[in-house]
């Protein structure tokens, strides 16, 4: 039971941490420009799914966001179009942020699973010691 607990979390900590990874490189390029001729940076997403039978969980797919990003007028760019605009991403800033915040906590939260599971394993292996 302790090792499936640890097994599960364990799952959870690769999810989360892949989510933060997406996140990290939606924030790094929210401000990312690139020329009306070519796609935005495109934003990373993480898609997690429950395993089969209480296994944990898992990510599911990578989905990325759309590659058209938002035009901005900025004529004084080097790679700006001949009408003045260049490409961004379409990130939404505030959105990155509530889910940093989730995928930070949930990180946190089975790293806390973990180490709970620990303790109770090395605890169950001290009753054997003394009996």
């Amino acid at each position: 039971m302790t090792f499936d607990t640890i097994g599960i979390a364990g799952t959870a900590l690769t999810v989360n941490r892949k989510w933060l990874d997406a996140i990290s490189d939606n924030l790094a390029n929210v401000n990312t420009a690139a020329p009306t001729s070519g796609p935005a940076f495109q934003a990373r997403y993480v898609e997690a799914q429950a395993g089969p039978g209480n296994t944990g969980v898992y990510v599911a797919g990578t989905p990325q966001g759309d590659a058209t990003g938002r035009l901005v007028y900025q004529p004084d760019s080097p790679i700006a179009d001949k009408n003045g605009y260049v490409r961004y991403p379409d990130i939404d800033l505030s959105e990155q942020m509530g889910s940093l915040i989730m995928a930070q906590r949930g990180y946190q939260a089975n790293t806390e699973v973990v180490n709970r599971a620990k303790d109770i394993y090395e605890a169950a292996l001290q009753i054997g010691k003394s009996s």
